[in-house]
């Protein structure tokens, strides 16, 4: 019985050098001279420091730009709101998304039973199984998936027949 799973990672070591890409960029932009601007993870985690709300902007600008010059999705990080830090500064976390939320498991297995695809759907923690009996109706159960516009990144692996 043909199957496939829906997950949704970021690879942390992309993470990094896209940070790292950005640290080397902010250290020779003219704006940012002699400014404490910078851009750290911790776990699942980034945080973003600078002086004023436009650093902020820019740091955050850049580092989505190297993100995508490196193939990561922009989908995968959520920023909060700016907040003060100590010193004057302002700061700014990112979570990095790792699993798919329960509430878009949930709409995916919605859409697939409205859609009436012969496929079965198992919500296995932070990932989705689906499984079906031909090969085109799970070429067609991924067409409608990616037709639902989730801003999260998802990748569909391990496809067997």
């Amino acid at each position: 019985m043909p199957s496939f799973d829906i997950v949704s990672k970021t690879d942390i070591a992309e993470v990094d050098n896209a940070i790292n890409g950005a640290m080397r960029e902010i250290s020779s932009r003219y704006d940012f001279k002699n400014s404490q601007s910078s851009i750290k993870r911790e776990i699942d985690e980034i945080h973003l420091l600078a002086e004023d709300n436009y650093k902020i902007d820019q740091l955050q600008q850049i580092f989505r730009t190297h993100c995508v010059k490196r193939k990561l999705s922009t989908g995968a990080f959520e920023f909060s709101k700016i907040e003060d830090a100590r010193g004057g500064l302002l700061k700014q976390h990112s979570k990095i998304i790792q699993g798919i939320d329960k509430e878009i498991c949930q709409l995916i297995n919605k859409t697939l039973k409205s859609t009436k695809l012969k496929v079965q759907v198992a919500i296995r923690g932070d990932e989705v199984r689906i499984s079906g009996n031909k090969r085109d109706n799970l070429q067609e159960a991924i067409q409608t998936i990616k037709d639902l516009n989730i801003k999260q990144p998802l990748q569909y692996i391990n496809f067997r027949d």
